[in-house]
């Protein structure tokens, strides 16, 4: 494949929408806007190859003269800019893999289906030791509703139809006149793009945020997840023949949306009644399209097919059943559509004892059988794949579609147990004990069937309400099946207590029993979540405790000896910085598995990344094979949150690649720990990380945490009060709307530094960690080069600290400085965040030998096509900002551009939060 061709088809296409833009800039606001535009576009060029003083004074000067109405066209102008240029970046994703196809390159590709079986091949990998691997493989992705898609759904629709036109236009042998159309349609989109607002009006509500998620499934992940099971099926049955080894539905979506509590009062038990029947009312809908469009295709007769008198007979029967006259199929001898007919309609009733399905195996098994029968008639190996992937489908989805975890703080539990422990004179202030006494007194009420809830007695409102989210998980496992909800995640879990504190609420509700005999049901997993440098350093021994604790060991007996455990990358991160965040979670991953094994435990890890570089991103397959080598081909879980939703499942071809390149790393890791070939990390590299780590802590804590100054420089040089007012999410900026650091959520602490183009969070105290190590000794500095090359975890951490340097621009950071009214505390925090930066990009480079990070190997070239047009929006943003916090009375279209520049600066980065 010609990588110099698609570059420059990339190219051309670039030219094709700005040429494209400027048509409408110029229609729309005159030569004025145009010439301006340009005037803009090419100082900054200038600037980048001639950085010289006077011209950043005249760049930043033609940019505070801007007035209203030409300002906000030119920030609007610009921004739309970046939204075309990641549009022509993604639809080059999907060209070059369509073009490895063409040449049958897939095999030389490592992210493909095709790479790993080529691996297996090589190393002859017997049929039953994939289909033992496959068998334990689970993946799963959980979509979440976290805040950080700043573009609106309508703007969206545009980007998808804009990608759509350049596949089309990108078509060989297009006639004149279909060009001219589509060339005609591109103009349009492109209009249509800036005659639209693109800032949200309002603040979604959580049914706002279901409905969004939801989307993802109708448009795409519904009928792409089945297809990636399919196609590795299909591979492997070239290398190992039909029916040799069976793919399990080993990747799966799940969600938050609807069921996270922690920190949004707006999500109530009711609300997440709401998004289950919103998530059944789809994937009904869907199974009803899949089932009449196979009704119109199996049109096959009896007089020309042999079916069994069996099959026929039950037909007759179910016909009699479920089936009014005037709904049964006409044609008597048209068999499947008779069936068809039958399915359609105990679909429509579901629930209705007399007519519906009762549950999605009994819609399952009618498939199945229809497929059995066609076997008898139809060669074997042309499959039906319509067929083949409503079977998948139903699967994968049931009638649930997505299984929805719930999520609530560890501090809502204790109130609501408080509460209720004082009104059955238990214990006066439950929340006064020591950690050993309530210990003792939750495993006393748990081993009691009796409840502690008293009939028609009043509780305060949030204690009712917890009790009630209990309920309706009960009430949801009744109507939608248990696989509707199946986890409960504790936030800030940093005892046993808060795991037992839940399990008491659960069989409050019936969803934990204490049977007469003393054995234990539950209905749910209870997964805590270590999220700060010291939870997930205290989180192995308090795992220890739970395995070893009998009552436990009942509820671990009732779930498949199976425990969830959630790792978050965001708040250690913002507590410890991203080095020694993401050594604890690898460090706590690791003691946890091995505790777990000698408990005969099996451990799921649910790692809670964000989309961007100080919250955990990697692309999936990076951050599968970046864990330690002892958990390869466990299960694994990973959420998916704002803008990543977006760029890596709206689009068909780009969902399909995101998700095979999930399915290969996952086959591939499993594969190498099978063998027991991987390199297991020296000793000498672990104790490295311990000491940089250990070093790089310190400095990180030493400013955020120890100097008084830091938050006030955090607050006034970054736009985090305005973030508040961007509506892009129905869940507060902070817990209980609290000022504190610590209250924070981790996503605007992000989004701040991300819009400054400092990126702050994702290397600051890096460097530090680093250097230190490196500066004692020759032998360290080569021994950091060895882990780089040798080890995917520290090769992972290091290429993402090489992307943040990369995109970070210190020029340009410099600006927001201004904003802080204090000089002198200005100078103290800026000038150790630019030292600390210029000792983080020396020390990677030195590791790296200056090589490009291996996924993102065009960073330069990415961050060079954007620049001209991020950097004038800095720019302005600074200025507005300095404006509107100096006025006294609002102004709306000063406000109005800020969030403008905000929603621009975040689609030129590519994230937000």
């Amino acid at each position: 494949m010609d990588m110099n061709a698609c570059s420059m088809q990339l190219q051309q296409d670039l030219e094709k929408l700005r040429r494209v833009l400027d048509q409408i800039l110029e229609h729309h606001g005159g030569k004025a806007l145009l010439q301006q535009i340009h005037k803009i576009r090419e100082m900054t060029a200038m600037l980048e190859s001639n950085n010289s003083e006077s011209l950043y004074k005249a760049l930043k000067e033609e940019m505070i003269q801007l007035k209203p109405p030409l300002r906000q066209q030119v920030i609007r102008a610009f921004a739309i800019h970046l939204r075309l240029i990641n549009i022509a970046e993604e639809y080059h994703l999907i060209r070059k893999n369509r073009e490895l196809r063409l040449h049958e390159e897939l095999e030389s590709h490592p992210d493909t289906l095709e790479s790993a079986i080529l691996t297996m091949k090589e190393k002859q990998i017997s049929k039953e030791t994939i289909q033992q691997v496959l068998n334990r493989l689970s993946f799963e992705l959980v979509i979440t509703a976290h805040p950080t898609e700043a573009s609106r759904r309508t703007v969206l629709d545009i980007k998808k139809r804009i990608l759509s036109l350049l596949q089309r236009l990108d078509q060989p042998m297009i006639p004149a006149k279909d060009l001219r159309k589509l060339d005609q349609s591109l103009f349009n989109e492109i209009a249509a793009l800036w005659q639209t607002d693109e800032l949200h009006c309002q603040k979604p509500t959580v049914m706002d945020e279901v409905r969004q998620g939801l989307r993802y499934f109708e448009e795409t992940l519904f009928d792409i997840l089945p297809d990636v099971h399919q196609d590795l099926e299909k591979e492997l049955e070239a290398l190992y023949g039909r029916q040799e080894v069976k793919v399990p539905n080993f990747l799966r979506f799940g969600s938050w949306i609807g069921g996270d509590r922690d920190g949004n009062p707006n999500v109530t038990s009711a609300i997440t009644s709401q998004t289950l029947l919103k998530q059944r009312e789809l994937v009904l809908k869907k199974y009803d399209k899949a089932l009449v469009e196979l009704m119109r295709r199996f049109s096959h007769s009896t007089n020309r097919v042999e079916v069994s008198n069996a099959f026929q007979e039950k037909v007759r029967q179910e016909e009699e059943l479920y089936v009014k006259d005037k709904k049964k199929w006409p044609v008597p001898t048209e068999i499947y559509r008779r069936k068809f007919a039958i399915m359609l309609e105990r679909l429509r009733h579901i629930g209705e004892p007399s007519r519906g399905y009762q549950s999605p195996d009994q819609l399952l098994e009618d498939l199945l059988s229809i497929r059995e029968s066609v076997q008898q008639h139809h060669p074997v190996e042309y499959e039906k794949k319509m067929l083949s992937k409503i079977i998948r489908q139903v699967q994968l989805f049931g009638f649930h579609l997505l299984s929805l975890d719930v999520r609530n703080h560890s501090g809502e539990h204790e109130a609501a147990i408080t509460e209720l422990l004082q009104r059955v004179a238990i214990t006066e202030k439950y929340a006064d004990l020591t950690e050993h006494e309530k210990i003792i007194l939750l495993q006393k009420v748990l081993r009691d069937p009796r409840s502690l809830v008293i009939v028609h007695a009043e509780y305060s409102e949030a204690t009712e309400e917890m009790l009630n989210v209990f309920r309706m998980i009960r009430r949801a496992h009744q109507t939608f099946g248990k696989r509707a909800i199946e986890v409960y995640l504790i936030s800030k879990t940093q005892s046993v207590s808060d795991i037992l504190e839940v399990l008491v609420l659960a069989k409050e509700a019936g969803i934990y029993r204490v049977l007469p005999t003393g054995q234990v049901e539950s209905d749910i997993n209870v997964a805590p979540l270590l999220e700060t440098i010291d939870d997930l350093l205290a989180g192995p021994e308090m795992m220890k405790t739970l395995f070893s604790m009998d009552i436990y060991r009942q509820q671990l007996q009732a779930r498949n000896h199976h425990q969830e455990i959630m790792l978050g990358y965001s708040d250690g991160s913002k507590d410890g910085g991203t080095l020694t965040a993401h050594w604890r979670l690898y460090k706590a991953q690791q003691e946890i598995d091995r505790i777990a094994k000698e408990q005969a435990v099996s451990v799921k890890f649910f790692h809670g990344r964000g989309g961007t570089l100080g919250r955990g991103a990697l692309p999936l397959n990076k951050s599968i094979m970046s864990q330690p080598p002892e958990i390869l081909g466990n299960s694994v879980k990973i959420t998916e949150q704002g803008e990543v939703l977006s760029s890596r499942y709206l689009q068909p071809d780009i969902a399909y690649l995101n998700l095979e390149q999930a399915a290969t790393a996952l086959l591939k890791g499993a594969i190498t720990k099978e063998q027991k070939n991987w390199a297991l990390q020296a000793e000498a590299w672990e104790m490295a990380m311990e000491k940089v780590t250990r070093i790089s802590l310190k400095k990180y804590q030493s400013l955020v945490f120890h100097n008084e100054n830091f938050l006030k420089y955090f607050k006034q040089a970054t736009p985090l009060m305005e973030l508040g007012e961007l509506k892009i999410g129905s869940r507060p900026m902070a817990r209980k709307n609290s000022t504190r650091f610590e209250d924070l959520r981790a996503i605007p602490w992000v989004f701040s530094w991300t819009q400054t183009r400092l990126f702050f969070a994702a290397w600051y105290a890096a460097g530090t960690g680093l250097s230190s190590f490196a500066e004692e000794s020759e032998a360290n500095m080569k021994l950091l080069e060895e882990m780089y090359e040798k080890w995917p975890f520290f090769r992972a951490v290091i290429q993402n600290l090489q992307i943040a340097l990369t995109k970070a621009d210190i020029t340009i950071a410099t600006e927001y400085k201004k904003l802080v009214q204090d000089k002198k505390v200005a100078d103290e925090v800026f000038n150790d965040i630019v030292a600390e930066f210029r000792r983080t990009e020396e020390i990677v480079k030195k590791i790296t030998k200056e090589k490009c990070p291996e996924h993102s190997p065009n960073i330069v070239d990415w961050v060079e096509r954007r620049s001209s047009y991020i950097c004038p929006l800095n720019f302005i943003q600074v200025e507005l900002i300095k404006e509107m916090r100096e006025h006294v009375e609002d102004d709306d279209d000063l406000f109005t551009d800020v969030l403008l520049t905000i929603s621009g600066i975040a689609a030129g980065v590519g994230n937000t939060g």
